[in-house]
């Protein structure tokens, strides 16, 4: 694999899927990979099926590695995850992936992924300032990413819209489960949003998950002052994400490493 390759891997509820990801392009070099998730999806028996889902692709020493997990990870620990194996909780996730994959890689958030896979070559390619990002599905996951950097975990889809979780009162499921018609979810969506425009100013709002396939239906009844689209990316942002963050915390952590080493060279003059 070339300098400019690196790997993703996204973990989802049904299915673990991975492949190269062309970093000039934000592309699948190849074909991707998929397993199903295991059940119940616990730290070994996850960690098992990534390593097999690599393993399919013989990836160079040479390239980074990003896992994306549905739900907290904080400094590589499990923090919050309620659509895994609770046994998560607790559990380094870097650790439990650097022992069956058999080399160092770097975890995000599921929807982190995807939110910086979209700022870098989809939606919000080159947009500077506050990007947000949610994926309309089971759930509502966020992202918001500031001036290229992912503010990590955010959890903007548990917002209280009208007493309710806002999962539960504008998900893509939400719709589906109080048989609401286009117009009535958009009145959702447009609470939901505007409260978000209130909290944190985006200068974009990013809308994926499955029913942005179905954009025409809803986003153009929205009434906000900030733009809103659709993803690009959709299926594969997460892969692409995961990929490109792990070849961004490289470059960050050897530019960090090699500023140390001429701070400890100029030390010992």
């Amino acid at each position: 694999m070339s300098t400019h390759l690196a790997f993703g891997v996204d973990i989802g509820g049904s299915g673990i899927k991975g492949a190269p990801v062309n970093l000039k392009k934000g592309a699948f070099a190849q074909d991707r990979y998929r397993v199903a998730t295991p059940h119940p999806a616990t730290p070994d028996a996850v960690g098992s099926a990534v390593a097999q889902v690599v393993s399919m692709f013989s990836p160079s020493k040479k390239t980074p590695i990003g896992i994306t997990f549905p739900g907290v990870v904080q400094h590589g620990v499990v923090k919050f995850s309620p659509n895994m194996d609770q046994s998560w909780i607790g559990v380094n996730i870097d650790d439990v992936m650097r022992d069956y994959v058999g080399r160092y890689v770097h975890t995000l958030n599921d929807a982190d992924a995807a939110g910086y896979g979209e700022f870098l070559y989809g939606a919000a390619h080159g947009r500077d300032g506050v990007v947000f990002l949610a994926t309309l599905g089971t759930g509502i996951g966020t992202a918001v990413i500031v001036d290229g950097e992912v503010v990590p975990n955010t959890e903007l889809g548990h917002l209280t819209i009208n007493g309710l979780d806002a999962e539960e009162y504008a998900a893509a499921s939400a719709r589906e489960r109080h048989d609401l018609d286009w117009d009535e979810w958009a009145g959702h969506l447009q609470t939901y949003f505007a409260e978000v425009e209130r909290l944190i100013w985006p200068d974009l709002i990013i809308v994926g998950g499955g029913v942005s396939k179905s954009h025409e239906n809803f986003l153009p009844k929205l009434a906000l002052r900030t733009p809103i689209v659709p993803a690009e990316l959709l299926n594969g942002a997460g892969i692409v994400g995961a990929a490109a963050g792990a070849a961004h915390f490289r470059e960050r952590q050897e530019s960090k490493d090699k500023a140390e080493a001429k701070r400890a060279k100029s030390g010992a003059k």
